[in-house]
């Protein structure tokens, strides 16, 4: 084998100055640091967020940790892998470079400008709003900025008034952080920065209404003090707001996913959760759970359980025709936490209901549970598998025990 070069394969050799000597993985975005060392931006990005101090190569201290990108190096592995592309070598992408953190601060500094030309605080507005969506890399930068701070206080610089273009931007660019406790206090704390934020759920802009509900989603997830999160879940309009975005008539994936996290993380406040039943979380959530995503599919069922749990919500999803196959069906279907969450609430709603007993023995869900029990899910799942069965027992069809090969193999014991 020539010096310089190692096996990539049967086809193709990929020489050894390509390969990043941390990962030993071919460079996609090369950068050098101060030893004059390279490596790929994401290794060694990895390799100082773990702590550590020195370049993995020559182990002399990094007394700087400015990463250049080496764009020469760069180039020459896309010529290579463009030579080589007869092997099933594909040319890695030219990386967008991260926002420089002057150029974020000179941004911030213009938006917050109280004396600045307004045209000029909303353009910079969106050229950081621009930064923050093209990576996570540039979401780092914006937030060692201070950026969070500044843009709560041009959102609520003025309650009182009519939401303007300069406001309406800063909260799309906070819908894509996590508030810090602090942050979230500066909020809920002060009754009309809530109110201001909630009646934004009912804005004429779809994205308006998606990125209030982030925030709030983000506030409620944030606070820790028990009564202080009570307290902000309890605003006035708020679970009509998030219901809505739920039921949104158009095809808008992230009204979706935002709305589902809004209202799970409202719902953890136990004493507002019939005011989330009385705005129509119940028929929102069955009536789309079929459509969801896995991740937004497991934390609406998270929700459902959690409803399920109050007299309240027991008697709203027991009156919606699909509930209780939809709950029977997505056993073992989508996820072991999907899984557990429908068994959940089907225990609930079977202890209340001689009704949903019915329905869920007519959609078979004596076959699910006895395979929920022998499968390898979650302890959870299979004791409120079992806690389930025997609330059943009294509406299994003589039959249905007598001739089924299913509960012979089953660990659950015949009553």
């Amino acid at each position: 084998m020539p010096a310089g070069l190692e096996p990539l394969d049967i086809g193709v050799q990929i020489p050894y100055y390509f390969r990043c000597p941390i990962s030993l993985e071919l460079m996609c975005d090369p950068v050098t640091v101060c030893t004059g060392q390279t490596y790929d931006r994401s290794s060694i990005e990895s390799w100082v967020a773990t702590g550590n101090t020195t370049c993995p190569v020559t182990r002399a201290p990094l007394t700087d940790f400015t990463l250049i990108p080496n764009h020469t190096l760069r180039r020459l592995i896309q010529d290579w892998c463009v030579a080589n592309r007869s092997f099933g070598v594909e040319r890695i992408p030219t990386p967008k470079q991260p926002a420089e953190p002057v150029l974020v601060r000179s941004l911030l500094n213009q938006a917050s400008a109280g004396s600045g030309p307004f045209s000029v605080r909303v353009s910079a507005l969106r050229r950081l709003r621009g930064l923050a969506r093209e990576s996570e890399k540039n979401r780092s930068v914006i937030a060692a900025s201070d950026a969070r701070a500044i843009l709560l206080s041009i959102v609520f610089a003025d309650v009182g008034s009519i939401p303007s273009e300069l406001n309406l931007e800063s909260i799309a660019i906070l819908s894509m952080f996590t508030l810090s406790e602090p942050e979230c206090l500066f909020v809920a704390t002060d009754s009309e920065r809530v109110s201001y934020l909630v009646n934004l759920l009912f804005h004429s802009s779809i994205d308006v209404r998606v990125n209030s509900a982030a925030l709030i989603e983000s506030i409620a997830a944030g606070l820790r003090s028990p009564d202080l999160r009570a307290q902000f879940s309890g605003a006035d309009g708020v679970f009509e707001g998030i219901v809505g975005l739920l039921n949104y008539p158009l095809a808008y994936p992230r009204a979706v996913k935002i709305g589902i996290k809004a209202l799970f993380a409202l719902c953890l406040v136990k004493q507002h959760r019939e005011r989330a039943v009385a705005a129509g979380a119940a028929e929102a959530l069955i009536d789309r759970l079929a459509e969801y995503e896995k991740c937004d599919a497991e934390r609406a069922l998270a929700t459902v359980e959690l409803l399920c749990r109050i007299p309240a919500g027991c008697a709203a999803f027991s009156v919606h025709a699909l509930t209780v196959p939809l709950l029977v069906k997505i056993i073992l279907k989508i996820s072991d936490r999907a899984t557990e969450y429908a068994a959940g609430a089907l225990l609930s709603l079977c202890s209340s209901s001689e009704r949903a007993k019915r329905e869920a023995v007519a959609a078979g869900v004596l076959t699910q549970l006895l395979l929920l029990v022998q499968s390898d899910c979650t302890e959870r799942a299979k004791r409120k598998a079992q806690t389930l069965l025997k609330s059943l027992r009294d509406s299994w069809p003589d039959e249905s025990i007598a001739n089924s090969d299913d509960y012979a193999g089953s660990d659950v014991v015949p009553f």
